[in-house]
């Protein structure tokens, strides 16, 4: 009977581990399938937060290459009717003009802080050209030669500066990835330096009707 006591006793003792076994188990194992739902959780809102974070960088790289673009194009159309109407002998408002070139170095102002180093690069040569273009609508009425200086300055604007406002503008849909030409590079190399060499051409004449008026 002892013998059997005993054994019952093992047997009782033996279940009684397994039960508490069991339930430790099953409490250490909810543990860990709760920690690991939890971690995944953090894990997948950390990118989500990431994604939205780069989604609004994106939209306010867009933002800013549409403003620049929008820019520099008004600042070119008002410095060119600006010469036309010059030419015409129509009532000029140099507000319109001012207007459009303070509306530009903001915005460039801005892009400063913002652009990559290629894209600064050719919004940098743009910034010059229209400044120079600027320069030559304000140095027509005391050109020695009115219809030489009217020609120059419409050539001006249709040529050199309407290619640095499309550069300008290829530049910008090919960071963003919007219109990529694996000749990109090679153009934008090319035009730069058609662009540096147009302008110093015509600041070379600027500075010599200058000197000739002043004479």
């Amino acid at each position: 009977m002892d013998e059997l006591g005993d054994l019952v006793d093992v047997t009782t003792l033996a279940v009684a581990l397994i039960s508490v076994g069991g339930t430790l188990g099953g409490t250490l194992g909810g543990a860990v399938l709760s920690q690991r739902a939890t971690r995944e959780q953090n894990e997948r809102a950390d990118r989500e937060r990431e994604q939205e974070r780069q989604e609004q960088a994106q939209q306010a790289k867009r933002d800013l290459y549409a403003q620049l673009n929008t820019t520099a194009r008004a600042y070119r159309i008002a410095a060119r009717d600006t010469v036309h109407a010059a030419e015409r002998g129509e009532t000029i408002d140099p507000a319109v003009l001012d207007s459009a070139k303070e509306a530009w170095a903001d915005q460039y102002s801005q892009a400063q802080m913002a652009l990559a180093k290629d894209v600064l690069h050719v919004t940098s040569t743009l910034n010059g050209t229209l400044q120079v273009g600027y320069s030559v609508v304000k140095q027509l009425p005391s050109s020695p030669n009115l219809n030489e200086a009217y020609q120059r300055a419409k050539a001006w604007f249709s040529g050199p500066l309407s290619d640095g406002v499309w550069l300008l503008r290829v530049t910008l849909r090919h960071d963003l990835g919007v219109e990529i030409d694996p000749e990109f590079e090679h153009t934008r190399v090319r035009m730069l330096t058609a662009l540096n060499s147009a302008r110093r051409e015509i600041e070379r004449l600027i500075a010599a009707e200058r000197v000739q008026a002043a004479e």
